[in-house]
């Protein structure tokens, strides 16, 4: 250990972060996200790799991949393994520091309550020792595991959550897709103002102060002195072109019976209903309308103007309470209980009596004969929506989809990126979540797969984002949500 001490004498000045297996199994690439830093690999964490490389699911694929990793910055340098093995050249540049494995057997005192059998202790126990062998140096852990980071406070130890996954680090900063304009907008915008009309449209060019931060297809509105809602058409420069909405509040524009109840959902159904757009994503939390509206935009589109072939609809299979065990059937009837919320919505779509958006009655009302009648539609459009699971959505293609994917939080960046680019010519994409309701372990807000893909997508002329704010689904419910 001689020479791996002079090398960490001499470079006191970074950090020496040990990796707990979680944070591994998290993100293979982590090895490569310390930059200048060193990292640690104890000889516990390669076990607990080699314990859960079995399987299909994405812990074991990540197992395997850090696995592969390893063995491809270990590979020829086995002669100098205690002097750190530099990862500039492996990682591309991403990194400059040195991976050190845990090269001898490590004997450090943990405190009598802590069974040294346990892995975390045996990984917090070589970080003490590095700590007393390296005491110029900052040595920390870096684990997902909560229990564990305060384990190795209490003992005194810097301990960190693996941040690099973490698209933002607080989520109010996250992108809502929506911007209030001031009162005194025109005042200082208008200078230069053009103004002209297109396809019963009317476009606004301005510049000003507030126009290099307006993003492409962001939505701007302003209640006084006179009520505008438009939308960004050409953005983030000195001037911005601002395109007027279609107003879906007004029954004239009902889609499939369903209208806007509020000024974001006249937003979303703007984004679910323009051609123009392929990618949409809808936060918001329960009741605000999210699944009503893309389904509602989705059977127009499909069923009505025949602007895509069939609906597509998939979500991730997270229980919240006990899982209820193997089921029975084909791929769409094990989906079945999962599409519990499809089912609302399409009886609210296809039941005049039930009134979805405060109009004279559901979709088509007048136009259905009867029970008969209505039964004979429910066929028809159960026919064009297909529940498909994840699980095999790999090497797969969508052409003119209309593709829904619910409960988005809790797909991680890796699932989503493999979902979205399943998209082929004509395809739509809409992810709907609430990223307040994760349920799978290691996400947080931060690092969802949805907050991911809103922050990617932002900007972009072809994609669009709204957080819904205001509950529709009942005075209830939303007094429920905001006391419970």
């Amino acid at each position: 250990m001689n020479a791996k001490r002079g090398t960490a004498v001499k470079k006191a000045t970074t950090k020496l972060f040990v990796l707990d297996t979680n944070v591994l199994m998290h993100d293979p690439l982590s090895l490569y996200r310390f930059e200048e830093h060193d990292i640690f690999v104890p000889m516990m964490v390669l076990e607990e790799l080699d314990a859960n490389k079995k399987g299909m699911t994405e812990v074991a694929r990540n197992a395997r991949q850090a696995s592969r990793m390893l063995d491809e910055i270990v590979s020829g340098t086995e002669h100098n393994m205690a002097a750190g093995i530099p990862l500039g050249e492996v990682s591309r540049g991403l990194a400059t520091g040195h991976l050190f494995l845990q090269t001898e057997a490590i004997n450090s005192v943990l405190p009598t309550a802590l069974p040294t059998a346990k892995a975390d202790n045996q990984i917090i126990g070589v970080v003490m020792h590095l700590g007393q062998m390296f005491p110029k140096r900052q040595v920390i852990l870096v684990s997902k595991d909560i229990n564990m980071r305060i384990k190795a406070r209490a003992l005194g130890l810097e301990a960190q959550d693996y941040f690099n996954d973490k698209v933002l680090e607080d989520t109010d900063l996250l992108y809502t897709g929506t911007s209030e304009l001031p009162p005194d907008f025109w005042e200082t915008h208008g200078r230069g103002l053009e103004s002209w009309k297109k396809d019963s449209r009317t476009y606004y060019r301005v510049q000003g102060p507030l126009c290099p931060d307006l993003l492409v297809n962001e939505f701007v509105w302003q209640d006084e002195p006179r009520p505008f809602q438009a939308w960004v058409k050409v953005g983030a420069g000195k001037t911005v072109e601002l395109e007027t909405l279609t107003d879906y509040s007004h029954g004239k524009n009902a889609v499939w019976g369903v209208l806007a109840r509020n000024r974001e959902q006249n937003f979303a159904l703007n984004l679910l209903m323009n051609p123009d757009i392929d990618f949409v994503t809808l936060l918001g939390q329960a009741g605000t309308g999210k699944t009503l509206l893309t389904l509602a935009a989705a059977l127009a589109q499909t069923l009505e103007s025949k602007r895509f072939s069939e609906i597509i609809i998939t979500r991730v299979t997270v229980p919240v309470g006990e899982d209820i065990g193997f089921l029975p059937g084909t791929e769409e009837e094990k989906m079945t209980p999962w599409m519990g919320a499809l089912e609302d919505n399409l009886d609210v779509l296809n039941n005049p009596s039930i009134d979805p958006a405060g109009t004279s009655g559901g979709a088509s009302g007048s136009t259905y004969g009867g029970d008969w009648g209505r039964a004979a539609t429910m066929d028809l459009i159960r026919s064009r929506i297909k529940v498909k699971s994840l699980n095999f959505m790999r090497g797969r293609t969508f052409l003119n989809k209309f593709l829904i994917i619910d409960e988005a939080q809790n797909l991680t960046p890796k699932q989503m990126k493999t979902l979205i680019t399943r998209a082929g010519p004509g395809t739509k994409v809409v992810c709907l979540g609430n990223i307040a309701q994760i349920d799978t372990p290691y996400l947080t807000e931060g690092s969802s797969g949805l907050t991911y893909v809103v922050d990617r997508f932002k900007g972009w002329a072809y994609s669009g984002h709204v957080t819904l704010q205001r509950g529709e689904r009942s005075r209830l419910a939303d007094h429920a949500a905001e006391v419970l």
